[in-house]
């Protein structure tokens, strides 16, 4: 069964008081963005990658692959105005039928297993979320101000969130909604039932400095 990699990929780089895009920067000597395709391929070399970035990104995107000798095929898709129309053109660039991997572009440390897991469940129950534990306490906000809740009854959510290509695609058919977060709330909204899966700790979005400090450090010390 036919294997893609839908990265998204689009942003600017605002939150790390950056002026290049956090895709692009670097960790451990590699761009964030070059480190998270191949873990993918990593786990399957034949695995199809389709990148969803602005357009007036792709010229760097090509840059830093001839500067990092990087040529494996890519398609690349041009990122919308919101995340839900950025997987959507990301998804009319695939054909076919298999199981899409749709992961942000700058989770570079998913590990293989977590790959594995997302796979099996995927072709066995048509699609897989990754999530983790919450380890610290957390409050809900009321009316009233906040209260205790459980940490048990939640999960991180993770990426990538994958799916068979056919019930990502019809989902994707429908109106966007501000209420669609993620992928899984997206299917959701169409009567769809999530299958949780196991995550991996290590397996952050790099948001902040503090971010690229992590994740740079995780490498150099190899746990991923």
């Amino acid at each position: 069964m036919k294997k893609v990699a839908l990265i998204v990929a689009g942003g600017k780089g605002s939150r790390m008081n950056s002026p290049v895009p956090k895709q692009f920067l670097e960790i451990a000597g590699k761009p964030i963005l070059l480190r998270t395709i191949e873990q993918f391929l990593g786990f399957d070399a034949e695995t199809e990658i389709v990148l969803v970035l602005p357009e007036d990104q792709f010229a760097t995107w090509k840059r830093l692959c001839e500067q990092h000798r990087f040529f494996q095929p890519v398609t690349l898709a041009q990122g919308g105005v919101t995340r839900f129309q950025s997987v959507k053109n990301g998804l009319d660039k695939i054909e076919g039928e298999g199981i899409v991997f749709i992961h942000d572009g700058v989770r570079p440390l998913v590990s293989l297993e977590t790959l594995e897991r997302c796979w099996q469940t995927a072709r066995e129950k048509g699609n897989a979320l990754p999530v983790s534990p919450v380890v610290e306490s957390i409050r809900e906000i009321t009316a009233a101000g906040s209260r205790h809740v459980n940490r048990d009854q939640f999960r991180l959510v993770q990426t990538p969130q994958t799916f068979r290509f056919d019930i990502i695609k019809q989902a994707y058919r429908q109106p966007e909604s501000d209420l669609f977060t993620d992928d899984a709330s997206v299917y959701e909204a169409c009567g769809g039932k999530i299958n949780l899966v196991a995550g991996n700790p290590e397996n952050i979005k790099i948001t902040t400095s503090v971010d690229l400090v992590i994740a740079d450090t995780l490498l150099k010390n190899g746990f991923v």
